[in-house]
């Protein structure tokens, strides 16, 4: 079965070769013919195949999906209080997340599975056709791989983290939880995840410890990812360079030296930028001209977590990095799609071109820079993934019809 969707204002592709040439690849009065769960054609209007099916977007943007590839969907319980307190000028510190632990593990799976139920959702009505999701506050060997067996039910991308803070039972026996995290609750949780990482900041592990868990997980099969420059500068950054981390998330406190190793490594190691997590803590914001100018590679995410980002809106992460985090709107888009991709070192998504994932979200606006120009609005009209539309839409789908009718 294939459909055509036509009635496209502004279409953007991530693909350079495309329309305008320019990073976003920008088609004018565009159109894309899906193929099962890929894009079989994509190009202007008027150069468009027949298909069985046919869905006018009447003149609407379409963007790519947005990839989320930072996320703490995994968890029982609720931290209001603690972000009132923020709010009232308490700093954030890392022992916060200890609260959510107690209440993830006296939690069962049902409602576990509920609340990422309910998260992920969201994140697709958001227009997120592809997210990580990460354990970490379960820190027992049964609760961590009991996280991920939850998390892999919603996504692929499932992330190892028994390493997010060491526990209160092992707050004076720290080596005996490191030697935890790295042998028997790596052992069970290795084979539920594709990643692991590690908190690597005061107040949870330092840059050795750090190492000692990623190396141990690299030898399980594992490929690291890691939380590094959130709450103050550290060798963190630049130890995902030298691991060959696909990501190392936050860098807010990032050195020059740290974006000339981010720089060196842009083929293989992503700065994923976390704007969700400066607003809820009201850090200081990094500056992402920093990065993009030395050429480092660049991604957006929610940071969903009920401590310190609890939003699953990439709409509004994008709306705060341009106002905030020195993005420009084209900027924000491309890391909140082909950026998330590379976080995720996925080459099937992020980009709309032939052969890839049918993966596209249409907009309530004529242009991708309402995104940042309206913030707040629910602007998502319709998401696609893998050529369906996912359910729980906040608005009616695109109609189909037979492509006969649809054409004349």
């Amino acid at each position: 079965m294939t459909v055509l969707y036509r009635g496209i204002g502004e279409l953007v592709t991530n693909d350079p070769s495309q329309g305008d040439g320019s990073a976003l690849g920008i088609i004018e009065d565009g159109a894309i013919v899906v193929d099962g769960d890929r894009i079989g054609w994509i190009g202007r209007r008027t150069h468009a195949p027949e298909a069985d099916l046919c869905a006018d977007f009447g003149g609407s943007s379409v963007i790519p999906g947005f990839v989320d590839s930072h996320a703490h969907l995994v968890f029982a319980g609720e931290r209001s209080a603690e972000f009132a307190a923020r709010m009232s000028g308490q700093p954030y510190a890392a022992g916060g997340i200890a609260t959510t632990v107690a209440a993830t593990r006296a939690a069962d799976d049902a409602t576990l599975t509920g609340g990422v139920d309910r998260l992920a959702n969201e994140l697709i009505r958001g227009g997120v056709t592809t997210f990580e999701c990460k354990s970490g506050y379960g820190l027992t060997v049964v609760d961590e791989s009991r996280s991920l067996k939850v998390a892999r039910t919603f996504t692929r991308e499932t992330t190892f983290l028994g390493a997010h803070v060491v526990p209160p039972e092992f707050h004076e026996h720290r080596d005996s939880y490191i030697d935890l995290v790295s042998g028997p609750m790596l052992n069970a949780c290795a084979p539920l995840a594709r990643w692991i990482d590690v908190f690597c900041e005061k107040g949870a592990f330092d840059v050795d410890e750090t190492r000692a868990i990623l190396q141990a997980g690299i030898a399980a099969g594992l490929t690291p990812r890691l939380h590094a420059g959130q709450l103050g500068p550290g060798a963190g950054i630049q130890l995902a360079v030298e691991l060959e981390a696909a990501s190392v998330d936050h860098c807010t406190y990032a050195s020059d030296a740290d974006i000339d190793a981010l720089s060196a490594a842009a083929d293989t190691t992503v700065a994923t930028l976390l704007p969700g997590a400066e607003f809820s803590t009201r850090a200081r914001w990094p500056d992402a001209k920093r990065f993009v100018d030395a050429g480092a590679t660049v991604a957006l995410a929610t940071d969903c977590n009920p401590g310190t980002s609890f939003t699953s809106s990439m709409s509004f992460c994008i709306a705060v990095a341009v106002r905030d985090m020195n993005f420009t709107p084209a900027q924000a888009l491309w890391s909140a799609t082909a950026g998330g991709a590379a976080a995720l070192r996925r080459d099937d998504i992020g980009v709309l071109s032939v052969g890839r994932s049918a993966d596209f979200v249409r907009l309530d606006a004529p242009s991708y820079i309402h995104l940042a120009y309206r913030p707040g609005v629910p602007l998502v009209r319709d998401v696609v993934a893998g050529g369906l539309h996912l359910p729980h839409q906040p608005c009616q789908p695109a109609h189909l019809v037979p492509s006969s009718n649809a054409l004349h």
